[in-house]
């Protein structure tokens, strides 16, 4: 018996125009025997396919499994299917039908496939070391753009006019360069040129031989990078690694490094399978490994077990690393302290001579700046699989989007002031933007607003609401009031980190929301950090919270850990003498300054009560000696987490006390503190020290949640905020509190610092506009 053919009209939602995804579908229906057509269009990939209902749902199931390595598919489904008489002779892939609003997704950047880095390094090829070869299964997407739809006069590369063979390739549907918009070539493609303060020295490839030269010989060269600007060394040089930290300035904070491969990676640090999957994915984010002692100068990352590692994101990158004995480089961003990095030429050639010798710049212009993405990867035996924690989502994961629960109203968020990210919504999409930085100065601030303009312009989308912080002297804050919208909502800040990991986790109903960082404005006015909240992501309670202490001299005491130590040990011990006999650090402080300090503590002045859990790691730190200054955000904590070695074993934790109120229970970390100074006293090793306080911590997470657990009866936990980014206090809270029955989550897709606070922002606000709606339409209350 014939099986009588059918026509099924697919639709494919996700990331699927500009990845060589209607080759694909070419190909796979020539496979399986599939006639028909497929096209690009506003919602993204439509497919007519004709074939027996076998063969048709074989194909369909394909779409999904074996979709390109740059696409990301979302949703399949059949529209329509009849049965018909006849089909056409063969599969087609027809012109794009661009009609109305925009509704896919763009492409992040993605490093150079193997296929192109063999042409790379093939002296037979016509792109024989040419540093700007991709296909549409690689290179700049989201760095280029200028608009929608994807098409090279939309990007940077609409200067560049394509050869006669670039223009065959990219018309030829069974090339892999169909349709690849940065396609280029030696002949007629964007070149490379070495300067030095003087002016140009080299062109095309004698620039970037004369760069791996200089490089070689221990210069500082500044290479333009597929989002930005970076400051490279050789990292196994410790005199050009000690020189690129006076010129920059930067005495501690660790360098990241780029290596040539996996074998180079090996010598320098001990990534695990998992690790090194992240290492070689499309992304090639910056991901934190065990670094290998002495393998590199300690200066390179120094006082911390953990190295950042990437592997080359483009084929320049590729070409620098192309010389024996030259495999690591340091690759750090090139900006001056505080503002965002430098991504166009005028600038670079202007202002990084004074930290670089050389620069290394090319003729496509990057449209948006974009930063590297930085992760961790984080094993337990008792965890079902690695766990990825995001520092910073930038490169190769933006502005791809997080997919939540709910249909989120028209809503563009703003952030808040430090790790600034754009969350835009558009039914279950929200899209993030890559990462803009701290809004400490006016050039990043202007970058937050060129990011706002170019992602609301990109996907063609008008919000009617913008979400804010609820600060009111954040620049974001301001931004928002500024801008035109029907209304604004600010949103609580510990709520927003809450909301956000609820919204990636696609959670509903009541939840418990550990939230712990640095400082947020609380809705009393007074400065919060160490959180537990009930509720969701309409509205929350904060039912639980660390004990304040003063925060001696503001903002100031972030910079200086030293004051939160005297703070937290001078509530815990009582007084002068007793602080300074506990903690040697404290004595050495001048006399002048302890007294100013106990004036400040004992008066309140200019030391607002903060109930912060990161300056109770700042006051640990600092008070056994590893951090009295910070240099960079976070250094104490650090370094303090680094003493352990990445060994994620619990020890036996100290105590925190509790004192119950009527509006909740505050969590004390006095008793903390004389323990420390105990074991300090005692002459109990650093890391055995830290160990214990860490494991405190987990300790009172689950001591906590499992009370307000049966209080509030709801057993759903979240995690969130910047102190969730220490990968021992992260893995034992999640495996302890499951141990504990409770259903426990962190987060996965956006970070749990200020870096996911937008799409928190996003979904409060929606939640709220709809519960109000909902109340307008059943009128008022009448009890």
């Amino acid at each position: 018996m014939t099986v009588r053919s059918e026509r099924w009209l697919i639709r494919v939602h996700g990331l699927v125009q500009g990845v060589g995804f209607r080759p694909f579908v070419h190909q796979l229906a020539e496979t399986h025997g599939i006639t028909g057509w497929v096209l690009n269009d506003t919602l993204g990939v439509q497919a007519a396919a004709y074939g027996p209902p076998p063969a048709l749902g074989t194909f369909l199931a394909a779409l999904r499994e074996q979709a390109p390595p740059l696409a990301r598919v979302d949703e399949t489904r059949v529209e329509h299917r009849e049965p018909v008489d006849e089909a056409p002779a063969r599969f087609e892939i027809r012109q794009s039908e661009r009609a109305g609003r925009t509704d896919t997704v763009v492409a992040p950047d993605a490093h150079i496939c193997d296929a192109c880095l063999r042409e790379v390094f093939d002296p037979t090829d016509r792109r024989h070391r040419y540093p700007f070869t991709n296909c549409t299964h690689c290179g700049p997407r989201y760095s280029i753009i200028r608009g929608l739809p994807y098409d090279r006069a939309e990007t940077s590369m609409a200067s560049f006019a394509m050869c006669e063979r670039c223009s065959t390739e990219y018309h030829d549907p069974l090339d892999r360069r169909y349709h690849a918009q940065p396609n280029a070539c030696p002949d007629c493609g964007p070149q490379v040129t070495l300067s030095g303060p003087e002016g140009p020295r080299a062109t095309g490839d004698e620039a970037v031989t004369a760069a791996v030269a200089a490089l070689a010989a221990g210069r500082v060269v500044a290479v333009k990078s597929v989002g930005g600007y970076h400051l490279a060394v050789d990292a196994r040089a410790e005199a050009a690694v000690a020189r690129l930290r006076r010129r920059k300035k930067r005495d501690w904070k660790p360098f990241a490094v780029m290596a040539a491969d996996l074998t180079a990676v090996d010598t320098v640090a001990d990534p695990t399978r998992a690790e090194s999957t992240l290492l070689t994915s499309p992304a090639r984010p910056i991901v934190l490994l065990t670094k290998r002692r002495g393998a590199l100068p300690e200066t390179v990352a120094p006082r911390n077990p953990k190295l950042g590692v990437m592997l080359p994101c483009s084929p320049l990158h590729h070409l620098l690393l192309d010389r024996p004995g030259l495999d690591v480089l340091v690759m750090t961003s090139a900006n001056i302290s505080g503002q965002p990095i430098v991504y166009r030429d005028l600038e670079a050639l202007t202002d990084l001579f004074e930290v670089a010798d050389l620069v290394l710049h090319h003729d496509r212009d990057i449209e948006v700046r974009v930063d590297d993405s930085v992760v961790l990867c984080a094993e337990h035996p008792d965890l079902a699989e690695p766990l990825t924690i995001f520092l910073r989502r930038s490169r190769g994961y933006a502005p791809y989007p997080v997919r939540v629960a709910e249909e989120q109203e028209p809503v563009v968020a703003f952030g808040a002031e430090l790790k600034t990210t754009i969350a835009l919504a558009d039914g279950t999409a929200v899209y993030l933007s890559q990462h803009i930085g701290d809004l400490k100065n006016h050039q990043t601030a202007d970058s937050h607003g060129q990011t706002a303009t170019h992602l609301t312009g990109l996907y063609e989308l008008r919000p009617r609401y913008v979400a804010c912080d609820l600060h009111p002297d954040f620049r974001t804050t301001r931004f928002s009031a500024a801008t035109p919208a029907e209304r604004v909502y600010p949103v609580q800040h510990h709520h927003a980190h809450m909301a956000s990991c609820i919204a990636e986790n696609r959670l509903s109903g009541p939840t418990l929301g550990v939230v712990f960082d640095g400082a947020g404005y609380g809705v009393d006015g007074t400065v919060w950090g160490g959180e537990f909240l009930v509720g969701d992501v309409t509205a929350v309670d904060r039912v639980s919270w660390l004990r304040p202490t003063p925060l001696l001299g503001g903002d100031r005491a972030v910079r200086e850990p030293v004051r939160s130590g005297f703070a937290f040990a001078l509530d815990a011990l009582g007084d002068d003498d007793a602080v300074t006999a506990a903690f040697p650090v404290l004595g050495r402080l001048a006399r002048r300054e302890r007294h100013v300090f106990g004036v400040m503590f004992h008066r309140r002045i200019n030391a607002p009560l903060a109930s912060s859990m990161g300056r109770l790691f700042d006051a640990v730190a600092a008070l056994l000696g590893i951090c009295s200054l910070a240099e960079y955000e976070a250094q104490g904590p650090i370094e303090l987490e680094g003493l352990l070695e990445r060994d994620l074993t619990l020890g036996e934790g100290y105590p925190f006390g509790e004192l119950t109120g009527q509006d909740g229970t505050r969590v004390d970390p006095r008793p903390v503190i004389r323990r420390v100074a105990e074991d300090l006293a005692a002459g109990v090793d650093l890391a055995e020290i830290s160990r214990r306080f860490h494991t405190a911590v987990v300790d009172m997470v689950v001591r906590r949640c499992t009370a307000l657990s049966r209080v509030h009866r709801t057993d759903q936990v979240v995690l969130s905020g910047g102190v969730f980014l220490n990968e021992f206090l992260a893995v034992n809270c999640l495996v302890e509190l499951r141990r504990a029955g409770l259903a426990a989550y962190g987060h996965r897709l956006v970070p749990c610092n200020d870096g996911g606070i937008s799409l928190g922002q996003v979904t409060v606000a929606s939640s709220r506009i709809g519960a109000e709606r909902g109340s307008e339409k059943n009128g008022p209350r009448t009890d």
